[in-house]
């Protein structure tokens, strides 16, 4: 059987990069075509030696393909990916161009007019354990950003059989990579090593992306939230954990059971047996969830935790291709975390 024909767009970003290396032992795709604004003209391996095996230049434009990944920031995103659609291209996009359904909330938070609302409602939610079917049938995918992805999933299931009431807190901790390749001086070494800190405290852009998910699998709504990001000195990983006043009556057996029914048929979302450290997930695309509950206070405490480059980023959205392509979920992205 014929592969289908991918190409990346920014394949020279940590996202893109990391695309590379996962579709580059899938074996029902064939990467032909790639971009980069900074390295065209280089070869992929040239730019990034673990990639050597991948034969291909690095053009300005996109060539022919079946299938795009589009791994630039918000706004570039955009404008790569409308052109693609026109053209029959089903795209997967990596960026927040196309995550949030309302054109007035993209505006607020990206500080620009979305160049096509119309867009926003087409495309679908990449987050297979809530929008399986609509990524099935899309030919335009929002891959959401690692901090939505380890909230979302490790809330979902409180909200959704309503074990949670009032306000929520969310403290998420994040690796370095996840601000991106761009140079920027907060990231620098110096800056960053030995060092903790949080940032956006007035409303991180993640915010919306994360209400709109949780609302619409909510209970009650609206959601209440409070949504905490840090930095941490480390390349990888993401750990975020939630709390939330637990519905009187509810015992930590039934909440850890309800977890377990809700991810039962689930590849790459685990309920595990003690709290998971980012290194549990490591270059994988594991989301794993510890739900637990501090009884003298009745808090229900979520732990998530994921590789913000693979379940975060890159490895859910190949796992968002495969749905696309009709081929089995965990094609090419069933590999084990790394450790140590």
């Amino acid at each position: 059987m014929a592969k289908t024909r991918v190409g990346i767009v920014n394949v020279t970003g940590y996202v893109g990069a990391e695309l590379a290396r996962i579709l580059l032992r899938h074996p029902a795709v064939e990467i032909v075509s790639a971009t980069g604004r900074s390295e065209a003209g280089k070869n992929v391996g040239s730019v990034f030696p673990h990639l050597a095996p991948v034969d291909l230049i690095i053009q300005h434009e996109l060539g022919d393909v079946d299938l795009a990944f589009s791994a630039l920031p918000h706004r570039a995103s955009a404008a790569a990916v409308l052109p693609l659609l026109k053209k029959g291209v089903r795209v997967i996009d990596t960026s927040a161009d196309f995550r949030l359904k309302d054109a007035t909330e993209y505006q607020r938070w990206y500080e620009h007019a979305h160049p096509d609302p119309e867009a926003l409602s087409a495309a679908a939610y990449g987050l297979p354990e809530l929008h399986r079917q609509e990524i099935q049938a899309a030919r335009l995918v929002a891959n959401p950003g690692c901090y939505p992805t380890c909230t979302i999933l490790g809330l979902a299931p409180a909200l959704k059989n309503g074990l949670i009431e009032g306000h929520i807190v969310v403290d998420s901790k994040s690796g370095v990579s996840g601000a991106g390749r761009t140079l920027k001086l907060e990231s620098h070494f110096s800056e960053v090593n030995e060092n903790l800190g949080a940032y956006s405290l007035r409303g991180h852009r993640h915010l919306p992306e994360i209400l709109q998910e949780l609302n619409g699998v909510s209970a009650k709504r609206p959601v209440s939230l409070t949504f905490v990001p840090h930095l941490i000195p480390m390349t990888r990983g993401m750990l975020s954990s939630c709390y939330a006043t637990l519905k009187p009556g509810k015992t930590e057996t039934e909440v850890k059971a309800l977890y377990a029914d809700f991810y039962r048929d689930e590849p790459f979302v685990k309920i595990v047996d003690r709290p998971p450290q980012t290194k549990h997930t490591l270059g994988s695309n594991l989301c794993l969830i510890y739900p637990t509950v501090d009884t003298r206070t009745g808090t229900l405490v979520v732990l998530s935790c994921l590789d913000n480059l693979v379940k975060g980023a890159a490895g859910q959205a190949v796992q968002n291709m495969n749905l696309m392509l009709g081929i089995p979920e965990s094609t090419g992205i069933d590999m084990l975390p790394l450790y140590p």
